[in-house]
């Protein structure tokens, strides 16, 4: 009966390590380079980029299997998203070494988007019609966030007072997100329309805060300091910015994204490691390092998670956003193993003694 034991601790151990609740996407890079996806679509085309050892990127679109390369005469490049019908938003370098926002879709190929004046552009969001967000150099040189709207200049969002700001995100009503320098030179989270123009969003008791991505419903998500000086993940809806930070606990925590369903995905940081997390109907699910994606970008209506795992180098990969933790800090789930473990054994020993007791075994002769 003592070799039950170890077998049943083996086979359930073996077991949970087996488990996995991301899905590589199985991008071969060309030289062997690191994959990192930022956004895929409910078609399953996937804006990614290559990343070779010195952090050297280029942008791809991956789609059954193919890699499309997305640059502007083979300079470096990223990928930052991509909407329903394949359209990509991302940055390329020149042949001049200037970097440049485009949109890239296979009946157009690559479309540089220019600048506000100055020699760089760079793209990072853009809706279901195609209009695009980022940041770009105005002619004194300072960062401007802009939207482009094909057939249209690209349009200056201006600042909350100070000299630069960035957009990051853009819903299917052109309200757009992002971060702008204030006039004491300290950034804050915004929110952009065309009827009241550019909102500071505040922070959370702060000095600082950054705004990622905004739903259909206005519902925005990005990370804010705390009176404490900590950064904390929040969700920003009706005139309030809640903390979320709060809820997930220690570490310094960063919302990326928020699909229309209103699940928002994000990293935690605590110590050196990195944990994903979904706040997802109400619940919050904490994945380990190792456990869930290493690297975590957006999240589409399809409930996908995207971003890349890590094992001696970056992987694109996926999860589905109501994927359950494997292990959860404080070692809850390490104390559930084991306890099934012993239950499992207990049951085993059970079993054999009634099946002696009803049915004894004979006797040698």
């Amino acid at each position: 009966m003592r070799s039950i034991w170890p077998a049943l601790l083996l086979l359930c151990c073996t077991g949970a390590a087996a488990q996995s609740i991301t899905n590589s996407l199985r991008i071969v890079a060309p030289d062997g380079e690191s994959t990192v996806a930022y956004d895929a679509n409910a078609a399953g085309q996937v804006a990614a980029v290559l990343e070779d050892e010195l952090g050297r990127q280029h942008g791809v679109l991956f789609e059954k299997g193919r890699l499309t390369e997305l640059s502007l005469q083979g300079g470096y490049s990223d990928a930052k998203a991509i909407n329903q019908d394949g359209v990509v938003v991302g940055s390329a370098q020149t042949p001049g070494r200037q970097w440049r926002a485009y949109l890239y879709d296979k009946a157009h190929g690559m479309r540089q988007l220019g600048t506000l004046g100055g020699a760089s552009s760079f793209g990072m969001a853009l809706n279901r019609a195609g209009q695009a967000v980022g940041f770009a150099d105005t002619a004194q040189g300072d960062y401007h966030a802009f939207k482009y709207i094909k057939g249209e200049p690209m349009q200056d969002l201006g600042t909350l007072g100070g000299k630069i700001s960035y957009a990051s995100g853009i819903n299917n009503l052109g309200q757009v997100v992002g971060t702008s320098a204030m006039h004491d030179g300290y950034r804050h989270a915004f929110l952009y329309d065309d009827t009241r123009g550019m909102i500071d969003l505040g922070t959370l008791g702060g000095l600082s805060s950054s705004a990622a991505a905004i739903n259909d419903a206005g519902v925005i998500v990005g990370a804010s300091q705390t009176r404490d000086g900590r950064w904390h993940a929040f969700i920003h809806q009706d005139g309030k910015m809640t903390d979320l930070g709060a809820v997930i606990g220690p570490g310094a925590s960063f919302a990326t994204d928020i699909n229309n369903a209103g699940h928002v995905v994000g990293t935690v940081l605590r110590g050196d490691e990195r944990q994903s997390f979904v706040w997802r109907d109400g619940r919050l699910t904490v994945h380990r390092g190792g456990k869930g994606l290493h690297l975590t970008h957006s999240i589409n209506d399809s409930e996908v998670v995207v971003g890349a795992t890590f094992d001696r180098k970056l992987d694109a990969a996926t999860m589905p956003s109501k994927a359950r933790a494997l292990v959860v800090s404080g070692g809850y789930e390490l104390l559930t193993l084991i306890f099934s473990v012993v239950l499992t054994a207990a049951a085993a020993v059970g079993i054999v003694f009634y099946i002696r007791r009803e049915k004894p075994l004979p006797r040698p002769a």
